[in-house]
């Protein structure tokens, strides 16, 4: 097998960077315009947003492309637990906090329309110390939901608010404090994407609030900052074509495959990461599952170097540091891809692809 040949095709692949859950004027809890976060979006040269105001549709009239970012408008379903985003449909299910709406209810609704669901910061726990309060997933017994929120730059930076001092570095300086996925989470995923599909999405959760502190109104965070945090890429066979409807179509499929993953872009770009699988004749990409019979290779590279972890059922399966990884197994498994960068003596979570999935003949 030319594995450099491979690698090319693989890079052949469109590759889109985005911001998934994210907050207008439009929630409750919502204070920028539209308009402002597409001008930040492009600022920060984003190629889609994915809009998820609470229990609201009011912005789909908007959707499509707008000076260059692709505006996906969907909503996020908000009981006090079990928030769940909503994409691909024209219909509002609205659900408020005070009502005890069983989850299986709206994840059934939003299968039955067709439409894709993701289940919502997972394993959020708030901020006691600030009054945020949590808001996880409770019901793991619900099944037909298209994937789950793997990193959520909310959940992750919040649980670094443990004391005011703490909370003040964590404000000025955000990314430093990201831990990456919780383990939980990705150890739930990985038990979850034996039994079928289950894509991985990187969420923000970025409503711009505004925290009184001493009298002084800090914004948390301005849309200019926080679209360099966490993003979710998608890879594509075709590009966008700049047709609203083919190119919205695209971005759902792409991610229903689970051709994706998230990165923390702060530090390094993520945009040329590459993951695939080959046994010399077929090759499979974040998403696929498919059946081999023999020995194939799993292939890493990374536009810059980091600490590449290849995790294999839930366990590391490979490990180095470099630009570049790659394994030879014959076993059946579900792959992903963890990495890190450094940044001097600091190791900062920066990469985590969706599963390759080789099953038994």
């Amino acid at each position: 097998m030319d594995v450099l040949w491979n690698a090319k095709e693989i890079m052949l692949l469109n590759q889109y960077a985005g911001a998934v859950h994210v907050h207008s004027v439009h929630s409750h809890d919502g204070r920028r315009s539209v308009d402002h976060i597409l001008k930040s979006a492009k600022r920060a040269k984003l190629d889609f947003i994915m809009l998820t105001d609470h229990g609201n549709l009011s912005a789909k009239e908007r959707e499509g492309w707008q000076d260059g970012v692709l505006l996906a408008v969907g909503e996020e379903i908000t009981p006090r637990f079990n928030h769940y985003l909503v994409f691909g449909m024209d219909d509002c299910i609205d659900v408020r906090e005070e009502e005890d709406v069983p989850p299986g209810s709206y994840v059934a609704a939003v299968a039955k329309s067709g439409g894709i669901g993701i289940i919502a910061h997972p394993d959020h726990q708030g901020a006691p110390l600030f009054h945020v309060k949590h808001y996880p997933w409770c019901d793991w017994s619900v099944s037909g939901f298209t994937g789950m929120g793997i990193w959520d730059f909310m959940t992750d930076w919040q649980s670094a608010l443990t004391s005011f001092h703490r909370a003040l570095w964590a404000y000025c300086f955000p990314a430093s404090v990201l831990k990456g996925p919780r383990r939980e989470t990705l150890s739930r995923w990985d038990s979850l994407i034996r039994f079928g599909p289950v894509v991985g999405v990187g969420e923000l959760d970025n409503h711009d609030t505004l925290y009184s502190l001493g009298g002084i109104a800090l914004g948390v965070f301005s849309f200019r900052r926080a679209f360099h945090f966490i993003r979710t890429y998608i890879f594509s066979e075709t590009p966008f074509c700049g047709d609203r409807t083919k190119d919205i179509s695209l971005l759902l499929s792409s991610l229903r495959r689970g051709r994706a993953f998230a990165a923390l872009d702060y530090y390094k770009c993520a945009r040329g990461f590459v993951f695939y699988l080959s046994d010399g004749e077929i090759t499979a990409w974040p998403g696929d599952r498919l059946v081999v019979k023999g020995e194939y290779r799993v292939e890493v590279s990374l536009p810059s170097s980091g600490h590449i972890r290849i995790i294999r059922d839930g366990t590391l399966a490979a490990a180095g540091e470099g630009q570049s990884l790659s394994l030879v197994a014959r076993d059946r498994g579900c792959y992903r891809v963890e990495v890190f960068s450094m940044t001097g003596s600091v190791m900062h979570p920066w990469i985590f692809s969706n599963h390759i999935v080789v099953e038994e003949a």
